[in-house]
């Protein structure tokens, strides 16, 4: 038997309740007509397959979801060069009735337990198959690329980062989850501790053991002092982090928005040097003056 699950993290409840559809595998039809039965009272279309199909389903929507957010991923750092802001073009691509917008949204890659096991698992079992399953492949490497990408933002705007402190707002791999396995968070955090930068960090539910990095509870707190900020997770605590006090409290106003969260015009005005993932960089954007701080009075 085989009744694979299609429920996501934050929101499994409501995934079980209300699914898109049913996957039945089975070796015997009565196997399989005693587990549909199990599904009475949910409305979904059922799909009724052999074993190996039921498993392939699962394994494939996840690949295909993966997919998209790879190759909007790849879209957003072209739009980096020529000048295009993804956020219109995947506005423009889910318009289109054959493709939709779900998974369309530029950022640092996916993480979790789900995906990265998913993939790694087709990919092996089409090797043990026979079959060199090169899209997923590809895949894959793009999204390890992906989280990376932030590095060479901030060593634009900071050149090098031994000495600079860098706040890594958002740990969970997404909101309304406090998980990080295969978080962009761990892999930022270890790159930048390897490059010598002091790293600070803030999630509001994760919790993770992150050696060498220190935790605070409130993203004021997180920034205070620091030379850039990162958004990792789109928290909606986030929202208006380009407020007056976190100005203030930073070294340098500097936002790196991983999840393309904020307004770049708003958080520009507001005295911060801004860049998104696929959103349009000017050269003349750079780090804002700050006001030399008064000097701490010797006790």
């Amino acid at each position: 038997m085989s009744n694979p699950e299609f429920t996501a993290e934050g929101t499994a409840v409501r995934d079980f309740m209300e699914p898109d559809r049913i996957v039945v595998g089975a070796f015997d039809d009565a196997d399989g007509e005693a587990v549909e039965k199990l599904h009475v009272g949910i409305d979904a279309p059922v799909v009724r397959a052999d074993v190996n199909s039921a498993e392939m389903i699962k394994l494939a929507a996840n690949a295909f979801l993966m997919t998209r957010v790879s190759f909007i991923n790849e879209i957003a750092n072209v739009c980096e060069l020529v000048g295009a802001d993804v956020h219109s073009v995947a506005q423009g691509i889910g318009l289109d009735h054959r493709l939709g917008h779900h998974f369309l949204r530029a950022g640092l890659g996916y993480g979790g337990s789900c995906f990265p096991k998913d993939s790694l698992a087709l990919k092996q079992l089409a090797a043990n198959s026979g079959y060199h399953f090169q899209l997923l492949t590809a895949v894959i490497e793009v999204n390890e690329l992906q989280k990376r990408r932030v590095i060479q933002k901030l060593q634009k705007h900071l050149g090098k980062l031994r000495g600079k402190t860098v706040a890594l707002l958002g740990l969970a791999f997404k909101p309304n989850t406090d998980d990080t396995r295969e978080a962009p968070s761990l892999v930022l955090a270890s790159r930048l501790l390897a490059e010598g930068a002091e790293v600070h960090a803030w999630d509001p539910i994760a919790v993770p053991e992150l050696q060498g990095v220190e935790l605070f509870s409130t993203p004021l707190e997180a920034v205070t002092g620091a030379d850039a900020a990162v958004i990792v997770t789109e928290w909606s605590q986030l929202a208006d982090l380009a407020s007056e006090d976190v100005r203030a409290a930073m070294r340098h106003p500097l936002i790196i928005d991983g999840r393309n969260l904020l307004d770049p015009d708003a958080v520009r005005a507001a005295g911060f040097a801004y860049e998104g993932i696929g959103r349009a960089v000017s050269p003349l954007d750079v780090l804002p003056e700050t006001p030399e701080r008064e000097p701490e009075p010797s006790t």
